[in-house]
């Protein structure tokens, strides 16, 4: 499936990298270490007085308003967690996709999200979300107008803020999209699978079945392809 998302961008200036992933059973103890590895890490490596500067929390914030969105108000969820971590609390069990996908966000400083396969088609549009535009989301109605917004053919389904109910992941879900909304220059394609890998390799709570890129730029067709 992955090799067959198209993307059409109306915002330049990020690539969304995107994995298909097959939930597997077990390795709950692993999960759990993994999870606070990740936080370990971020708390190593990032300050809460300075993220503002951070490069990647940088490079998001300026992505943020040049969709016409504030990210002192509406924070990129990567923006939002490391600083619940960073304040001291822990990352939770929730799902163990949504778990990997957590730690991925925490390692990479970027919003990521994961979407029930059967929910999602393979043509997207990244675009700025459009007056009167809304979804319910995670934590009740979101209004989406001026955000970062990724769109299938059924419509809205994910923002870099908080994500939607539609998509959500399922406890009887097997197989889910990731994307990771990377800003260009900031965070490589390359360095976003061979994060995941690393996770999965400590924590092996699902398989990799493919990933991929798809940049904004004018040259969309010759992306980086992996099997």
């Amino acid at each position: 499936m992955v090799d067959k998302i198209e993307v059409r961008f109306e915002l330049q200036g990020w690539s969304l990298f995107f994995a298909l992933l097959e939930r597997l059973d077990g390795c709950e103890e692993e999960l759990g270490l993994a999870r606070e590895a990740a936080v370990e890490r971020a708390r190593e490596s990032l300050l809460l007085e300075s993220l503002a500067s951070h490069p990647t929390v940088a490079a998001l914030r300026q992505l943020f308003r040049a969709a016409g969105c504030d990210p002192t108000r509406y924070r990129p969820s990567s923006e939002a967690l490391i600083r619940r971590v960073l304040k001291g609390a822990a990352l939770p069990s929730i799902n163990s996709l949504v778990d990997i996908n957590n730690c991925l966000s925490l390692d990479l400083a970027v919003p990521c999200c994961v979407m029930a396969e059967e929910a999602v088609g393979s043509s997207y549009v990244f675009r700025s979300g459009r007056a009167g535009e809304s979804y319910e989301s995670l934590k009740g109605p979101f209004n989406l107008e001026g955000k970062p917004l990724l769109v299938d053919v059924e419509g809205p389904c994910d923002v870099p803020i908080t994500g939607s109910r539609r998509v959500m992941i399922q406890d009887n879900t097997r197989r889910a999209v990731l994307v990771a909304y990377l800003p260009q220059g900031a965070v490589s394609p390359a360095d976003a699978r061979t994060r995941l890998e690393r996770l999965l390799a400590a924590a092996p709570v699902a398989r990799l079945l493919g990933s991929g890129h798809r940049p904004a730029q004018a040259e969309e067709t010759q992306e980086d392809q992996h099997g």
